[in-house]
């Protein structure tokens, strides 16, 4: 289910920085704190390039949706012997509402597995690749979690999971019951900054249904159209939401970096910026006005 083409990702946002999400449940690209970033993953764009993957350890069929009026993304893995639900999301700020979706995202990836039927074995992969897969962290287990340094930056992974260490690449198997819900967060800060704290399951569970309610209190203030397509249209203006940069509210052409456009050329561009012509056709569109030609 690996290799997919970059259609076969889904998106999340905070408003400020964007992962995107394989159907397997591997979060093949993440930037933090900003869209412009250095990635924190980049196997999109390279297999050594770094992931965070749950997915089961066998066969399994996948299925995903985002919770209603949210960017909240929730796969549903079918194993064998059992159901599980992946529910992924970037943290918005506690409170963040309306038109201020995003003003206090703090830059945490909020991933929540929940075994709903059955039993099933999972298999989680973290192996974070900072500076575009340049660097290699260092992995060390601390109270409550995974932290990793290298680079400018520092990482924290949330989560009561015991972590074989291999290198820069950490490694889990785990055994899920109906009923049973393991959760993790993963946080990014500046080494120049004090050390981050691991959130506990409720500090997780929080901060995740904060995201949701922020994303539906957006909603209801601007996903007013009733037309054909509705569903369609309405999810396409949260996905213009997502890629907007909330301190200034600059629309990014597209959350994922450049590639030159032959190898070893010359022309290359940043889609993680904003194209004033793509996004004067965008705003035209959203305010009912005339396309510019």
């Amino acid at each position: 289910m690996d290799g997919l083409p970059i259609g076969g990702y889904a998106l999340l946002s905070d408003c400020r920085s964007a992962a995107l999400v394989s159907r397997a449940g591997s979060v093949d690209w993440l930037c933090f704190p900003r869209f412009d970033a250095p990635s924190v993953f980049c196997r999109l764009l390279d297999p050594a390039g770094g992931r965070f993957a749950i997915r089961p350890a066998g066969d399994f069929r996948a299925s995903r949706a985002y919770l209603d009026q949210t960017m909240v993304l929730e796969t549903t893995f079918r194993a064998e012997t059992g159901t599980a639900v992946l529910t992924d999301a970037l943290a918005v700020g506690r409170n963040d509402r309306g038109h201020h979706l995003g003003a206090g995202s703090p830059g945490v990836l909020l991933r929540r597995l929940q075994c709903t039927d059955g039993e099933v074995e999972i298999d989680v992969t973290y192996a974070p690749r900072p500076e575009y897969g340049l660097i290699h962290p260092i992995l060390e287990t601390v109270p409550g979690g995974l932290a990793a340094r290298g680079g400018a930056g520092r990482l924290l992974l949330s989560g009561p999971v015991s972590f074989r260490i291999d290198g820069a690449t950490a490694t889990a198997r785990l055994l899920l019951a109906a009923g049973q819900t393991v959760m993790f967060a993963l946080q990014h800060g500046q080494l120049q900054k004090p050390p981050l704290e691991a959130w506990d399951a409720s500090q997780m569970a929080g901060r995740l249904e904060d995201t949701g309610a922020g994303w539906r209190s957006w909603s209801a203030i601007y996903q007013t159209y009733e037309g054909p397509w509705r569903d369609l249209v309405r999810h396409s203006g949260r996905v213009l939401q997502a890629l907007t940069f909330a301190p200034t509210g600059a629309i990014v052409a597209a959350p994922t970096t450049p590639l030159p456009e032959t190898i070893g050329g010359e022309r290359n561009w940043d889609y993680r910026y904003t194209w004033v012509r793509d996004a004067s056709l965008t705003m035209g569109r959203l305010v009912g006005g005339r396309v510019p030609r």
